[in-house]
């Protein structure tokens, strides 16, 4: 059961983290702060929340909807310039942001 909980979650994740990138400007910004307040707020219900919620949603979804290699390979292209440095910061703050955000509503709950 656990492996068609990942499968699914990851197919639907995929497919999320493919459509954003018609949708919206720097697709893979916004697919990894997504991802990270997603989790963060998984982390933040914690066992409050079945288990096999963190393994559809976490380890599937969050998993397929998230991309580090996209993300290094965006940075490699962009090269020396100002935009590589704005990917990194926006990415790493923004993601650690909304992860911090979303264990916080989590909390709350």
């Amino acid at each position: 059961m656990t492996l068609v909980l990942v499968l699914v979650g990851g197919a639907v994740g995929a497919v999320t983290r493919y459509l954003v990138r018609f949708a919206l400007p720097w697709p893979t910004v916004w697919v990894n702060v997504a991802g990270s307040a997603l989790l963060g707020l998984l982390a933040g219900l914690g066992s409050g929340l079945p288990g096999w919620v963190g393994t559809l949603v976490g380890i599937g979804f969050c998993g397929a909807l998230t991309t580090y290699s996209t993300f290094a390979l965006e940075t490699y292209e962009l090269g020396r310039s100002r935009r590589a440095l704005w990917n990194v910061a926006v990415t790493l703050l923004a993601g650690i942001g909304a992860a911090v955000v979303g264990v916080g509503l989590g909390r709350l709950f």
